[in-house]
C-alpha cells in the first residue's frame, strides 16, 4: 500500500538546475572576476557529477586560469558556492523558478487525501526553504512530514542514504514509499534504497535512460508521452494513477 510520496527538488518541483543554479553560478564567476562562463551545454556535462561544490571542482581542473593549489582552489570553491547561494536565492524570490506542470496539483491532492509527503534531496536545507517558500508561502514544510537535504546526506545520489534517511524519518518500508526524480543517479538513489520509484524528465535528463523505474515520461501535468501509456492522454498524472503503478510494480 502507497503510504507516502518523496520527492526529489532540484529538476522534478522545478527546472532549478537551467533557470536557476546555472544563472547563479554564471553571476558568482562575475562577481569574482572569474573569465569563464557554463553554458547549457557545459553546465549539462558537469550535471553528471553530483553536487555543486564537486562540479565547481571539477571544472577546475580544467580551466587554465584556476588556482593551482589544492588550498587555494577549495577556498574558491567555497566562495563561489556560497554566493551562488545567495544569488539562488535572489533568482527564486523573484518568482522566476516555477514549478513545474502538475506539481501543485499533485501536492495538493496529497494532502487531501492525507498522503504523507517527504522530500528526498542532496541540496542544501537554504535552497530548499527558499523554493518552497516562494510558492507555498510560510510554514511550507509542514505540509512535508519528513525533509532530508545535504545537511542530513551528506553522499550525493546515486548514494542511497538520503532515502534511507527519509524512511528511518517516517518509519515505513521501502515498498510503502514512492519516489519521483528526474535523473539516472536520482532513480538509480531510491532503487538502491528499495523506494519504487517513477522519472519526470527534466530539461538536462530529457533523454537519459533510467533503468528500475515504474513509468518514465516528460511532465506530470499530462499524460502524454509516459510509459508505460496513461490514459486518458489529456489529463494530469495524479495520485489514482501514481497508486496504480505502485500496486504494478514487479516484485
Amino acid at each position: 500500500m502507497l503510504r507516502a510520496l518523496l520527492w526529489d527538488v532540484d529538476g522534478t518541483l522545478a527546472e532549478t538546475e537551467r533557470d536557476g543554479h546555472l544563472a547563479a553560478f554564471n553571476r558568482a564567476f562575475e562577481a569574482h572576476g572569474l573569465p569563464w562562463r557554463w553554458s547549457e551545454a557545459r553546465y549539462g556535462e558537469l550535471l553528471r557529477v553530483a553536487g555543486g561544490r564537486e562540479r565547481l571542482l571539477a571544472d577546475l581542473a580544467v580551466q587554465p586560469a584556476a588556482p593551482t593549489g589544492a588550498a587555494e582552489r577549495a577556498a574558491l570553491v567555497e566562495s563561489v558556492h556560497r554566493l551562488k547561494n545567495r544569488l539562488y536565492a535572489g533568482i527564486v524570490a523573484s518568482g522566476a523558478l516555477p514549478l513545474r506542470p502538475g506539481v501543485r496539483e499533485l501536492i495538493e491532492e496529497c494532502g487531501r487525501a492525507r498522503l504523507r509527503l517527504g522530500i528526498v534531496t542532496t541540496t542544501s536545507r537554504a535552497n530548499l526553504e527558499a523554493l518552497l517558500a516562494a510558492h507555498f508561502g510560510g510554514g511550507a514544510l509542514a505540509r512535508f512530514a519528513v525533509t532530508v537535504c545535504a545537511e542530513e546526506a551528506p553522499r550525493k545520489k546515486p548514494d542511497p542514504q538520503a532515502y534511507r534517511v527519509a524512511l528511518d524519518g517516517l518509519r515505513l518500508a521501502p515498498s510503502e514509499a514512492l519516489a519521483i526524480e528526474d535523473s539516472p543517479a536520482g532513480v538509480g538513489a531510491a532503487r538502491s534504497a528499495g523506494v519504487p520509484v517513477i522519472a519526470v524528465r527534466s530539461a538536462f535528463f530529457a533523454h537519459d535512460d533510467c533503468p528500475g523505474a515504474l513509468a518514465v515520461g516528460p511532465s506530470l501535468g499530462a499524460r502524454v508521452g509516459w510509459r508505460p501509456v496513461a490514459a486518458p492522454a489529456g489529463a494530469r498524472v495524479d495520485l489514482a494513477l501514481l497508486a496504480a503503478w505502485h500496486r504494478g510494480r514487479p516484485d
